[in-house]
């Protein structure tokens, strides 16, 4: 069995890396600034039988208190830059999708406005095909790179089966890079709906507590009337619902909060308590929106 690569680290702490602040550690954890390190540390793992997870900005993670089995990545360094190219972004998987959108307001170029309300990175978002306000990844992406194990492709954004929340990108494919292919606009138009985007944000959502953002998806259930998951659970008397440490938000029931004490399971007894309200009150089966690492799992039923 191969010893680990230089710079990979036993029983790191994962807790600081999340927003909302739980969780256990990781077996093994490393950062990777290059896609050749990240190939190399996949095939690590693939070698020794290891699951593979990869953080973020862990803004939409929640983390079992037992900690993670395997290998944990973080992009860093060259993975995590963002490079104007005409009306090109070029940008590493581990880049801030916020800050590509600040960048290319900047630059007077339309198209990623949306990215500036999600608090995530830009491999994250193009696994979990991430869309808000409006815009859509699909439109903007005009390619991916995409690390694994055997080395790294780039792929088409047909080729990433892109659905509502997610893509078919397996737990050893790392997104390593993507490019946006953006309009030309001027750039105080851009930034005023940046600044639109920011502000709708604010009044509609809590800011400045510990949370993994939206819990569920939207469902598209005709049972839920076209209601979004935060409107379901607020009729659901889900606001401000708590168990243990870990509470709904009073200002959107869709955000899950740590008080200060909650563990990762606080979280998902908290959840499933909400599914079940949704499912008795009005007939909807909730998914989770917020990606699990580690032995977490909601009931079925």
């Amino acid at each position: 069995m191969t010893s680990p690569p230089e710079g990979v680290e036993q029983d790191y702490p994962l807790q600081r890396l999340t927003t909302i602040r739980t969780g256990g550690p990781a077996d093994w954890f490393a950062r990777a600034g290059s896609s050749e390190r990240l190939t190399g540390l996949l095939d690590w793992a693939r070698e020794r039988s290891l699951a593979v997870g990869v953080v973020g900005s862990g803004s939409n993670l929640l983390i079992a208190d037992e900690g993670f089995r395997g290998l944990v990545l973080k992009l860093d360094d060259d993975l995590a830059t963002i490079v104007p190219e005409g009306r090109r972004l070029l940008c590493g998987g581990g880049a801030r999708l916020p800050q590509a959108s600040a960048m290319a307001a900047r630059l007077g170029l339309t198209g990623l406005e949306f990215g500036v309300n999600i608090p995530g990175t830009v491999g994250g978002a193009v696994r979990m095909n991430a869309n808000a306000y409006g815009g859509e990844l699909g439109h903007v992406l005009e390619w991916v790179d995409v690390s694994t194990p055997a080395g790294t492709d780039r792929r088409r954004p047909e080729q990433l089966g892109f659905a509502y929340r997610r893509s078919n990108l397996g737990p050893r494919e790392v997104v390593a890079g993507a490019c946006f292919s953006l309009q030309r606009s001027e750039p105080e138009a851009v930034k005023a709906v940046l600044a639109d985007m920011r502000a709708r944000r604010r009044e509609a959502q809590p800011s400045g507590i510990k949370t993994f953002g939206s819990t569920f998806k939207n469902p598209t259930d005709e049972r839920a009337e076209g209601r979004t998951a935060g409107q379901l659970l607020d009729a659901a008397g889900c606001r401000g619902l708590r168990v243990g440490g870990a509470g709904f938000s009073a200002k959107h029931a869709n955000f899950v909060e740590n008080a200060g004490d909650a563990r990762s399971q606080d979280a998902v007894a908290l959840m499933a308590e909400a599914r079940r309200r949704a499912r008795e009150q009005f007939g909807v089966d909730l998914k989770h929106e917020v990606e699990l690492l580690g032995p977490l799992e909601l009931p079925a039923r």
